[in-house]
């Protein structure tokens, strides 16, 4: 059952001309001339309850916009959007009861207050009953370990903390549709790692649908299951990431570290040499199963080895073959 529904979306900005001598500039002050940005274009998707879908696309090239526009926090310009059934334009105050959006640049927290007293303020909001409240911020304070700066002034928290502290806030009311904006941006490895463990528990227990933007390819990886990849403003590929790697992943990376330096290496055709020092071996092959064997067979009976690693190109790369 489709929770968002998005035909032909297109957002279109207009922005000033400036000009560059003065004389013009006194002109552009009675006469103002603009020209359109062109900003989102012919965005056609749907997605499902339950779904954690990544949003991939270059910079500057609209994602937070899509997100903003599906939150009506900027309006479209043109075509048809819904929201758990309902027009942002004409239902957002029922909608934004029942979805929440975390964007990295922009702060959901009061600046001069404690991030305690905004969970409290978003209580109030949303008019949950005081057990349910209390329950759960004990629940995501201890999910998220936050404990420690719950009481510090806003303004005080690093971007990471603050991130921690906005994705609580943002999950306070159970939204059935959590929009996330590089959540993980400027967070540590433990806490990027925290995150994404709690994003799929409550994707998991809760049913929420995830509808993240990330440039970080690990968050794509441990959290989403669906992949839209966006370039010149349409949709080039949407489909499961399994799919997306099996489709994708044309080759395979041998790294082998030999018992002692050969000077040649009679491995198999198409080998492509990577590297070569010494006694190491970095090589790329086909991905198929024969020639794996096949590699495998010779280096086990004419190169003995102490140590092989293979791998597969990561998604990151796989994702830079669209662009």
């Amino acid at each position: 059952m489709s929770q968002i529904s998005i035909k032909n979306l297109e957002k279109v900005f207009k922005v000033e001309i400036k000009k560059s001598w003065f004389k013009n500039r006194i002109k552009s002050i009675f006469n103002p001339e603009y020209k359109d940005i062109l900003a989102v274009s012919d965005i056609n998707l749907t997605i499902n309850a339950w779904e954690k879908i990544a949003f991939i696309w270059p910079n500057w090239a609209g994602k937070s916009t899509t997100i903003k526009m599906l939150t009506w926090i900027l309006t479209k310009t043109d075509w048809k959007i819904e929201v758990l059934w309902l027009d942002p334009t004409k239902d957002r105050e029922k909608l934004v009861y029942q979805i929440w959006a975390v964007f990295w640049q922009t702060s959901r927290l009061w600046y001069h207050l404690t991030a305690k007293d905004t969970f409290w303020l978003f209580w109030k909001l949303f008019d949950i009953k005081k057990d349910d409240y209390e329950k759960r911020l004990n629940y995501l304070v201890w999910e998220f370990d936050i404990n420690d700066f719950l009481n510090t002034p806003v303004r005080k928290l690093s971007l990471g903390q603050r991130m921690r502290c906005e994705v609580v806030a943002s999950l306070i009311h159970k939204p059935k549709i959590l929009f996330l904006d590089e959540p993980t941006i400027w967070l540590d490895i433990v806490a990027k790692q925290k995150l994404r463990d709690v994003i799929n528990k409550i994707n998991k227990e809760e049913n929420t649908t995830i509808f993240l933007t990330s440039h970080d390819i690990w968050d794509i990886e441990e959290i989403c299951n669906r992949v839209v990849v966006i370039n010149h403003w349409k949709v080039i590929y949407d489909w499961d990431i399994k799919e997306l790697k099996k489709k994708h992943i044309k080759t395979k990376i041998i790294k082998v570290k030999f018992e002692k330096t050969y000077e040649t290496y009679d491995l198999w055709e198409n080998v492509k040499i990577l590297n070569n020092t010494w006694n190491y071996l970095e090589f790329e092959i086909e991905n198929d199963k024969k020639t794996l064997q096949n590699v495998i067979e010779i280096l086990t009976n004419k190169y003995p080895f102490e140590d092989i690693n293979i791998t597969e190109p990561s998604m990151e790369n796989i994702i830079k073959t669209f662009y």
